[in-house]
């Protein structure tokens, strides 16, 4: 009796271990629950420091609007804002559901710190305030290398889409508009005109060429430029209207600041003048006025790319 009863025992101590271990081989082969994927996190290494973002962050503030433009159109919500000068098309942004976090230049540090943010996103009119920013919270920056602004972009776009989990949408993106630039390009390049670009802004005028802020209308659309030899710089390099009359562009460019900013003098009141209208530009229809949100405020973006294609499709 005292075999069989030990028998039995172990025979139960078997049963019960073999089902614990049924358990745990379950329990180990489901997948991770949301929680636990949200826990990871990733270093993103920029030219400006480096920062730890949790994937999927949940607090998203964003001083970038081309980022903003993106995170729009990938159906992410946001946190915080600049409120002031917010391109047209993403006016829902000046809402109070929005936490006001100051301008592009001047951030209200103190709005962002309450906010307890999980990411903040910067481009270059804030990159001289990223230590400040990266005191706060990981901070990422996402200017645009215009030398190289497809390589940018889509750089720009796909690390987006890993911090937020949308890399098949952003895919599908980026070879749409890939495909569009491709047909511009062949268009502009088929048509050999020469074109110049211009920043207007409250009566002073500013000309951008290849490989500057706006070059990509020479670099990844292939107009030819009127001036190959234009100084590359943030704020273009400074120019009489004699020198578009002289340069005689095919196709004129032409970005309102003043439409973006809320400037009072209109880029065509000061544009057409009597030396712009001997050019070849004037008198074949062809100056054209590029939308300032996207070109100016918001460049970079997903929106903002289709938007700035589209202009030079139209154009051609």
């Amino acid at each position: 009796m005292r075999k069989w009863s030990l028998l039995g025992f172990i025979f139960m101590v078997i049963l019960v271990l073999v089902a614990c271990g049924g358990t745990k081989e379950e329990e180990a082969s489901k997948p991770a629950s949301s929680s636990e994927q949200s826990d990871e996190k990733m270093t993103i290494k920029h030219q400006y420091g480096e920062a730890v973002v949790e994937k999927n962050p949940k607090k998203v503030v964003v001083f970038d609007f081309g980022v903003l433009d993106t995170l729009d159109e990938l159906g992410v919500e946001v946190t915080g804002v600049p409120q002031v000068t917010i391109p047209s098309y993403l006016k829902k942004y000046n809402d109070k559901k929005y936490t006001n976090v100051g301008s592009l230049k001047e951030p209200d540090f103190e709005a962002i710190h309450a906010l307890k943010p999980d990411v903040i996103f910067i481009s270059a009119r804030q990159a001289e305030l990223y230590d400040q920013f990266a005191e706060i919270a990981p901070t990422v920056y996402v200017g645009m290398e215009y030398t190289n602004y497809m390589d940018s972009f889509t750089k720009n776009m796909n690390l987006i889409g890993k911090i937020f989990g949308k890399e098949d949408q952003v895919d599908r993106e980026l070879t749409e508009i890939q495909a569009r630039v491709n047909k511009v390009n062949k268009k502009a390049a088929a048509l050999n005109e020469k074109g110049l670009v211009v920043l207007a802004n409250e009566g002073k005028v500013s000309a951008y060429g290849p490989s500057s802020r706006f070059g990509l209308i020479h670099d990844v659309f292939g107009f030819g430029a009127a001036d190959q030899n234009i100084e590359v710089s943030t704020h273009g390099q400074s120019i009489t209207f004699e020198y578009i009359k002289e340069k005689n562009p095919d196709v004129l460019f032409v970005i309102d600041r003043a439409t973006a900013v809320g400037g009072e003098i209109g880029a065509k009141e000061i544009v057409e003048n009597e030396l712009v209208k001997k050019t070849s530009a004037y008198q074949e229809d062809q100056i054209v006025y590029l939308d300032a949100d996207s070109w100016y405020l918001s460049g970079g973006g997903l929106q903002s790319m289709k938007n700035m294609t589209a202009e030079i499709e139209a154009a051609l």
